[in-house]
């Protein structure tokens, strides 16, 4: 099925895409690296328990993996994709000043629930306007996306900074003031029309793709990846946790996260150098192997006297792990998908990974709970798992 042809209006680049593209990914990233790393200490600090914080982190998961894909297929319907974006970047707004109400169990959890169908659908909109602009004007598409990468390390950084003097209580502060940023910016998000065809999220396009893509392959495939990102839900549950019982300070906590980050960037300015050659199922072994090296490796760490910079050099793995997986699952999509079924095959990617975090996230709590740190290599044998499913598909491969 072919893309339907340009409107004259479409034809019409707006002014200074790029730039206002790279400020509107910038924009969005600044407050998912305050609540990534600093959220889940702002609960602890508010007293709940490690069973109630995996409750509170992984019921709004379930959650956006539903409601995600129908706000974009709405807004694929919509006059123009940036004014939905700009409506639910405002909606995150309002809902981050529940997190200043008494913070009791049910409040923290609806105002968490409600940011989630607001706020998930932000970086997807974001990046169907920027494929909008690769396919119509020939834009670079990692030119504007690597600074909502750079942003989210700066606010890892920068928030452990903020922390380290004003105290974890200010972490819905810099949330809700983070979210009136992106607000300001997204008015100057590019007005583009609806696409040519539906989002990569598209609920309808994700029935419609059907058999074509529920092959042994494919599923193996998508299932294996799902399981390595899953691996991950300790890590962003309780980590920073993890590293405040043991002396670490908010700033170095800043910095061992924005190290990840920073490591995933690299990869992604290497990964053609490295891995073009490579099949998809090569590239998602290999983030596997990563994943299930750096759960083993991480409650070794302190007991084994490496310290601060031991995590250092776990995180690195980083660009293994997360950074590969990302890459992989788009490479796998490029070289055996239609391009007509590439919206279906995005939308069962993210279903398979949101809701893989979002399960082994609630599991998190109660492996936290009795084991502490040693809950980590619970998720070296998930990830060890994903590593099985992408053998299999390989042994399937097209």
């Amino acid at each position: 099925m072919s893309l339907p042809p340009l409107s004259p209006e479409q034809l019409v680049k707006p002014r200074h895409f790029e730039l206002r593209m790279s400020l509107l990914f910038a924009a969005i990233f600044v407050p998912q690296g305050i609540h990534l790393p600093y959220f889940p200490l702002w609960l602890e600090a508010k007293g709940f328990g490690a069973g109630e914080i995996a409750l509170m982190l992984s019921a709004p998961m379930f959650l956006r993996v539903v409601t995600t894909p129908f706000i974009t297929a709405m807004a694929d319907e919509a006059k123009d994709r940036a004014n939905v974006l700009i409506l639910l970047i405002a909606a995150a707004l309002a809902v981050s000043l529940g997190f200043f109400l008494q913070p009791t169990y049910l409040v923290v959890l609806t105002a968490s629930l409600a940011l989630a169908v607001a706020w998930t659908p932000h970086s997807p909109l974001s990046d169907s306007l920027a494929l909008s602009g690769v396919r119509r004007f020939g834009s670079v598409y990692p030119g504007m996306r690597i600074w909502g990468s750079i942003a989210f390390l700066a606010a890892n950084l920068g928030g452990g900074f903020f922390l380290s003097v004003a105290g974890v209580q200010a972490v819905p502060l810099i949330i809700t003031g983070s979210l009136c940023l992106t607000l300001a910016v997204s008015l100057l998000a590019p007005r583009l029309g609806r696409p040519r065809r539906a989002s990569p999220l598209s609920a309808v396009d994700i029935q419609e793709g059907g058999p074509r893509l529920l092959n042994r392959y494919f599923v193996l495939f998508v299932a294996g990846a799902g399981l390595i990102t899953g691996s991950h839900g300790f890590l962003y549950g309780f980590v920073s946790i993890y590293w405040t019982s043991i002396g670490i300070a908010d700033t170095v906590i800043g910095m061992l996260w924005a190290w990840s980050v920073a490591a995933e960037i690299v990869m992604f300015m290497l990964f053609t150098r490295l891995f073009s050659h490579r099949s998809a199922t090569t590239v998602l072994g290999l983030a596997g192997a990563g994943a299930v090296l750096r759960w083993i490796a991480f409650p070794l760490v302190w007991p084994s006297g490496a310290g601060v910079a031991g995590f250092f050099a776990v995180q690195t793995l980083h660009a293994l792990s997360t950074a590969l997986i990302l890459i992989g699952v788009q490479k796998l999509i490029v070289e055996t998908v239609p391009e007509e079924r590439t919206g279906a095959a995005q939308g069962i990617a993210f279903f398979a990974n949101g809701f893989s975090m979002a399960a082994v996230t609630l599991l998190s709590g109660p492996l936290y709970a009795a084991f502490g740190v040693g809950g980590f290599f619970p998720m070296a044998a998930v990830a060890a798992a994903g590593m099985g499913l992408i053998a299999l598909a390989r042994r399937s491969a097209p």
